[in-house]
């Protein structure tokens, strides 16, 4: 008997696939059974990504989402999908002072305004079946916490979330599942980058003991919830944030 939270048969694209969480997401969901169609802008870290994974019949799609004809052309590009998860994100550190208009748009762009246009794009191509999963990687920085330095990327998964509530009323009639992962602080580049701005280990000296379980996420940490929202197992489940946090918002 096939578990509720096998992938087996599913088609699943994964953007930001190239390293950290999507690429965590790609690997244990091939595990379950999925064939994956990975995205991302670095050809060589995507197939390094490939290399990691089980099974056979997954598809490496080099996209850059921030820009509108490479949006247009994986939804072209990509099969009738089971389920996506959209995880491509980009941190930005900024005092509210030192906002400028081109550092807030660019944000919005990637993290924001790509899986709004990418999911849009999918319904009117008829490239996601009826019964389909949608799973956006948002944060708890910005939906359930606030943070200093960095409240563009706060303000970007906070706007995320409100499409995520209105676009799982508009489609469940279709039976399209949409959901969010909200995680805490999984070391990725992203937090590299953060680093280099801030200072060596400043993220993880300041936040260690915000965290119950004294430890930061994996990336397969996230990958299961997302096999649970991407599978059957779930199937009555919309509209919902799954956190997965180490129980930092219990502080």
């Amino acid at each position: 008997m096939m578990s509720a939270f096998s992938l087996k048969g599913k088609t699943i694209l994964v953007t930001g696939a190239s390293s950290g969480i999507g690429r965590g997401i790609a690997i244990e969901c091939s595990k379950m059974g999925a064939q994956i169609i990975l995205n991302g802008r670095d050809e060589n870290r995507l197939n390094e990504t490939l290399g990691m994974m089980e099974g056979e019949g997954h598809q490496v799609l080099v996209a850059d989402i921030s820009k509108q004809d490479e949006l247009d052309r994986i939804v072209a590009e990509v099969p009738v999908l089971d389920g996506c998860v959209l995880c491509a994100g980009i941190p930005q550190v900024c005092p509210v002072k030192h906002f400028k208009r081109n550092d807030i748009e660019e944000i919005f762009n990637v993290n924001t305004i790509a899986p709004m246009m990418i999911t849009s794009g999918l319904l009117k191509k008829k490239k996601i079946r009826k019964g389909s999963s949608i799973v956006l990687i948002e944060a708890i920085a910005g939906v359930l916490v606030g943070s200093k330095g960095d409240v563009s990327y706060n303000a970007s998964k906070a706007a995320l979330n409100g499409f995520l509530k209105g676009s799982a009323l508009e489609l469940a009639g279709q039976g399209i599942r949409v959901n969010a992962i909200n995680p805490g602080l999984v070391p990725t580049n992203i937090l590299a980058l953060n680093n280099e701005k801030m200072g060596d280990n400043h993220l993880e000296e300041m936040m260690m003991d915000r965290y119950p379980l004294k430890r930061f996420g994996k990336p397969e940490d996230i990958a299961y919830g997302a096999i649970y929202l991407l599978s059957d197992a779930s199937s009555w489940v919309t509209g919902t944030n799954l956190v997965i946090d180490g129980g930092y918002i219990l502080n």
